[in-house]
């Protein structure tokens, strides 16, 4: 644990929190990919086959406890909640994300620490976790206009994967023997997806102006 990884995960719990704002205030997921969030709870899944068979700390456990459920309960809403559905922006929400899976599994497979069901599965869930925002993003960028919490959620998440590059950095620097590889590359893609996201993000704040993607 250092500095950088408490704040990122701190930024991660506020992105979720925005989100969970957003649903349960306004009744809607108008703006945002279900695909993404099916990604996202596919992602915790795989990472935490260990929930009930590794205790690092309770810390650790709380926040296994808390992806899993509030990523769950996401896509429960957008599935199954009856007023909540209906703000579902399917016609927007067009990425091919089954691609996503199965080229990650795919890389899993092929590049990974251990040949073991937990560390494939372990990867599985990095390499997914680099391109689960993609969807979201593809379907900001069709609708043109984000409202100020869809904004706000996928500024966080940004944030987030920003400060577990400087996590990763740092242990670099602290620990002999650093060989977690497969998630600080796939941190620097993932935070790079976000790069056009920010610029037109600061170019709102500056102006002061409604936040707008180019089509």
């Amino acid at each position: 644990m250092n500095i950088f990884r408490f704040l990122g995960d701190m930024t991660h719990l506020i992105s979720i929190l925005i989100l969970l704002l957003k649903i349960y205030a306004t009744k809607s997921c108008s703006g945002i990919s279900m695909k993404t969030q099916e990604l996202y709870a596919l992602v915790f899944l795989a990472r935490y086959l260990d929930l009930f068979t590794n205790f690092v700390s309770v810390y650790n456990l709380i926040m296994k406890l808390v992806f899993i459920a509030s990523s769950l309960a996401i896509v429960w809403c957008m599935r199954r909640h009856p007023l909540v559905r209906r703000s579902y922006d399917k016609d927007l929400d067009t990425c091919r994300h089954y691609f996503l899976i199965g080229g990650s599994f795919v890389l899993a497979l092929l590049w990974h620490e251990k040949f073991t069901i937990e560390e494939i599965f372990w990867a599985f869930s990095i390499y997914l976790e680099a391109v689960a925002i993609f969807p979201q993003l593809v379907m900001l960028q069709r609708s043109g206009n984000v409202d100020n919490l869809t904004g706000q959620y996928v500024l966080f998440l940004g944030a987030y994967r920003g400060l577990y590059i400087l996590n990763w950095i740092y242990r670099y620097v602290t620990e002999k023997h650093f060989g977690r590889w497969i998630a600080v590359i796939s941190g620097v893609v993932q935070t790079a997806l976000y790069a056009d996201f920010f610029y037109y993000y600061f170019l709102s704040w500056k102006n002061n102006g409604k936040l707008q993607l180019p089509a």
